[in-house]
Formats: C-alpha cells, structure tokens, sequence
C-alpha cells in the first residue's frame, strides 16, 4: 500500500496575545531561535560524542526521516555540528604532522637522547592519553580546563584518576630536565609539547569567538541561522529535514514509534461500550415478567435520544475537544504569564515506514486526506493523533500528550500517551560562560593552551579517526540509496538529560492534568451530546485525574496501586467499563 506523507511544512498553533499583554508576553520564537536551539549548537562543541551522533543520525543515515522537533530546528544544529567536525578535523592533520616529525626524528636520534626506558615520543604519548583520558573519552578539542562529562567511576579510582596526569606529566618532565641536567641531546624532548600548544590555542580561540560571535543570546537571536555545506549531498539532506521536522505526517517504526517525543509519562487509555440509557439491562425479576421483546437496534446505529440519536464519530470527538485546549490557552493569555497560553495543538498522521524518504508525498492536500480518513478509523497502521504540546522553562522542559480517539463497533477508545522532553544538558550552558567575557587576555589564554594541550591533542586524533571512518562509511554505504527506515533517534533527546528538579516535575504534573481534564470534558461533552451514558467514563476518569486504577474487566479479587498500598477483597460489585471489578 503506498506511504505518502506530510506537507513541507504546518503551521504552528501559538496563541493569540493578550490585548493588554506586554512585550515580554508575545509569543515563544521560531523553533530555529529558541533556547533548545541554541543550546545544542554550543553542546556539538563540547562534547564529541554527542556531535558524533548527531552527524550519524541525519547524514550517515540519510534513508531515515528526521524525528519530529519539538521546540527546535536540526538544521542550525547539524550546521554547526559539520562545522565543528570540519574545524577539528583541520586541527588533527596540523596535529598529526608534529606528531609524525617528532617521532621520526625521536627514532632516528635526533636530539633524543633519553634516561627513560622508552622513546621521548612514547613518554609523551602517555602524557597525553592519561590527560584526555581524565578529563573524559566523550570530551571535544576545546574544554573549559575541567571534565566536560564527568565518566562513571567507583570507589578509590574516582579520587584517584584526576592525579594520575599530573603525576605522569611530573615524571615526563622531571626524566627532561634530568636529562638536560646531564648533558643529554634531549631538545626533541622540550620543542614538541611546545609546538603542539599553538593549533590547540587556535582551536580554543575559535571556538572562544563563535559561542561569543554566533551562539550568544543576543548574536543568536540576530543570526541564529547558519547554512549547510553547498554540495549536492546536504543541499539534499537540508531539503528533507526541513520539509520533515514540522510536518504534520510522522514516519515511524512499529517498535519506536514516538521517537522525538520524549520520555512516556503516566500513559493512559479506555475502552468502554457507547450504550444508551434505554439500553440498561432489566432486572431479573422484571425480565422473567416482560413480554418477549424485539431484537435490539444494533447499538451502532444509535436509538434517538435527547441529543438527537446520531452516531458518535472520532472526528466530533476532537472537534469537541479542541474548542476546550483552545479556551484553556486564550485564558492562561489574558489572566497570567503561564506558559500554557502557548499551548500548540494540531492534528497528526503517523504512517508505518514504506517508501523511499523521497518519494513520500508532503503536500498539504495529501496529509488533509491522511487526516480526514484516519480520524476515528481505528486501523493499526496509519493512526490519527492530536498532538498537545506545552514547552516550558525556555523549551528546557516539553511536554507533549499524543490523544487518539475511535469509535468502532459499538465501543469508543481514547488513549492518551503524555510524553516529557527533558532539559538539555547542563554543561551546554558553558556558552554563556564563554559569551561573557570577551577574550580573558593573551597570557591566560596561553597558559590554557599548554595545560589543556595534551589531552586536546589526543582527543583531536580521535575525532579526526573518526571523522576519516564517518566519511568512508557514507561513501562507502551510499546511505541515500540505502532500504527505508524509520527515526531512530532525536537530535533533542541526545543531547538531554535524565533527571529533572522538583520544580520541573511539579509543572509536568500541572501540565498535564490541566490538560487531560480538557480532554476528558471534551469527550464526555461528546458522549452527552449524543445521549450516551457517562457514568463508567466519569469514573474512569476520576481514578485517572487522583492516581488511581481502573480495571476494565474483572473476576474477584483485589486490586492495590503506588507507594505502601493495599488491597482488601470487598463482597461488592460496581459496574465499570465491560466488567465488574
């Protein structure tokens, strides 16, 4: 069956400002400005690892559709990533010369005479990998003269390993002066680590000038955007990601399917049979009285009712619920600064993968087909979504519910999947840090040269391996032409961290009731305005809304749910969705 996909591109829901709103409440910026944004541009030169994925996903995958980017633009990010790669790449071949001129001439004899064991190189080599190694095998070319991520390490190891540089250095350079002491031909030894200092220094000052010239708050609201390379393959590459990432339609894996969303949150559904008042089922002693009856209308096709005996689609469902996000957010606009008041809701298409990424078909008219005959169908594959969306703290914190909603044979099935995108990492700040002071003078800057040289001379031989691998394995690969697949990451969600603060998980919290509650009074205004009972929703609902647990089906016994709870069997029955618990 033929895949096509979403539009080049949808607007965004924001919502209209106050009319006594002031400057600082107008709405959040584009995606490409936001804090997110900026942020992971700054964190693709900081941390190795994390640009390396970045560049892997987006280019050496170029068969996979980019993940939904929720509160930022991939485009400034992987810009700036190819950017970094380049620039450090450069800096490896200057390295990389020194390197095979020092050991050439240390194995030769030149100017190498040691007391060591080993050659001058090899001595030094060691330095270099004990200084990286400390600092952090995720670390970049450019640090701020402390471990960018701090590596998992246990018991005496962590109080150990920050020494273990300074005491190989101590033993590098205490084994040089011995030897000049005593009349050796050790200058090879002194003018190396020296000419490794001033691409190191370079490196650092670039770097220095594009987190002040490009990434700061103010520069970065001005210019924030910055082109891909002008080649055939990421003018293609930029195309597709900037058709995809906004769009309405979502490509997705069965066993990812919300890859870009976040983390699962509290997840919910139910599934409860659409039944009229007149359809309660008589008592027993009533029934043995009553005269044989007529076969029942097929339930689907509604008996009339007070709101008019028509059959409850999926689509009136959504259309009842929008109406309330709506309200919600026109209301959090003009009595409060809650970020609410940008609530974003649109409606979704995700389509299981199929055909080739460009071969998908994203014209607006295309996607509305999509959506027009998803809602409500209920199918496995293709599935209609209202996607809700709150982006708080700076687009620090996102929360997004995804709500699917059908109404097939006589039953109605609402799910609701909330979502939590959470903040990126901490040490990307250091933007910040390094936008702050406009060049900190020649002198700190050299001795942060030659302190922070060893290690950033390993690490840039490292990214220049793997800079050579990347290039090869797509060469090599032809990733374009490779078979289609799904996301398999987001760009935002490698760059985030786990844990959030207790305020953060007290707005989530806030959030999202707030929100599920809009939901639920828009279904059941749905099923009231179709003179459907509401009794076992209402319930649900409630054991939803307080923590609880709702049990569509059962037998006896008892049910317990959190922290330190109970259960006791009760010789009672209430009737629930389909059952009795």
């Amino acid at each position: 069956m033929s895949v096509p996909e979403q539009p080049a591109s949808s607007p965004t829901s924001t919502s209209p400002p106050s009319p006594t709103a002031s400057p600082s409440d107008a709405p959040p910026p584009e995606h490409g400005l936001s804090e997110a944004t900026r942020l992971l541009c700054a964190g693709v030169y900081f941390d190795g690892q994390f640009r390396r994925r970045v560049i892997q996903e987006l280019v050496e995958h170029e068969e996979r559709p980019i993940a939904p980017s929720l509160g930022y633009d991939a485009l400034p990010v992987l810009a700036h990533a190819l950017r970094a790669r380049h620039r450090e790449a450069m800096t490896g071949l200057v390295l990389l010369a020194v390197w095979v001129v020092f050991i050439v001439l240390d194995l030769s004899g030149v100017g190498s005479q040691t007391l060591l064991p080993v050659p001058w190189c090899l001595a030094y080599g060691a330095v270099c990998f004990m200084s990286w190694f400390a600092r952090g095998t995720r670390s970049s070319l450019f640090t701020l003269g402390r471990s960018v991520i701090k590596e998992a390490t246990r018991g005496r190891l962590k109080a150990v390993l920050p020494v273990l540089p300074f005491l190989v250095a101590v033993v590098y350079w205490a084994a040089v002066l011995l030897s000049l002491f005593r009349g050796a031909d050790a200058w090879l030894a002194v003018v190396f680590p020296i000419l490794l200092v001033p691409p190191v220094w370079a490196y650092r000052n670039h770097v220095a000038s594009v987190m002040r010239r490009q990434l700061s708050r103010d520069a970065f609201a001005e210019k924030g955007r910055v082109g891909l390379p002008a080649t055939a393959q990421f003018r293609r590459i930029g195309t597709a990601i900037a058709r995809e990432q906004h769009a309405r339609l979502v490509i997705y894996d069965p066993f990812r399917p919300f890859v870009g969303a976040g983390e699962p949150y509290k997840p919910w559904s139910v599934a409860m049979e659409l039944k009229h008042p007149s359809w309660s089922a008589p008592t027993e002693a009533a029934e043995a009285d009553a005269p044989p009856r007529p076969a029942p209308v097929s339930f689907t096709k509604s008996a009339p009712a007070s709101g008019g005996g028509a059959s409850l689609t999926g689509r009136e469902v959504v259309d009842l619920i929008k109406p309330r996000l709506a309200a919600l957010r026109t209301s959090a606009a003009a009595t409060s600064r809650d970020r609410l008041r940008f609530l974003q809701v649109e409606e979704l298409v995700y389509l299981p993968v199929g055909l080739p990424r460009d071969q998908v078909d994203y014209a607006p008219e295309v996607i509305q087909e999509h959506l027009d005959r998803a809602v409500g169908e209920g199918a496995e594959a293709r599935r209609h979504f209202l996607r809700v969306r709150v982006g708080a703290w700076d687009e620090q914190v996102a929360i997004c519910l995804l709500v699917r909603i059908h109404t097939q044979g006589g039953m109605l099935v609402l799910e609701v999947a909330p979502h939590v995108l959470t903040p990126v990492r901490p040490e990307f700040k250091s933007v910040d840090v390094l936008a702050a002071h406009d060049g900190d003078g020649p002198l700190r800057d050299a001795v942060r040269g030659v302190l922070t040289s060893p290690s950033a001379g390993f690490a840039a031989g490292i990214s220049l391996g793997h800079t050579a691998l990347s290039l090869f394995r797509t060469w090599l690969t032809m990733p374009q032409h490779a078979l289609p697949d799904a996301p398999a990451a987001s760009v935002r969600e490698l760059g985030s961290v786990k844990e959030i603060s207790l305020f953060q998980e007290m707005d989530i919290s806030r959030y999202v009731k707030t929100l599920q509650d809009r939901i639920a009074n828009g279904v059941q205004e749905a099923l009231r305005s179709k003179g459907y009972e509401t009794n076992v929703f209402d319930q649900y609902i409630i054991n939803v809304g307080e923590g609880g647990v709702f049990i569509g089906d059962m037998s006896g016994g008892a049910v317990a749910s959190g922290e330190r709870a109970s259960a006791k069997h009760l010789d009672t029955s209430t009737e629930t969705g389909g059952g009795r618990t």
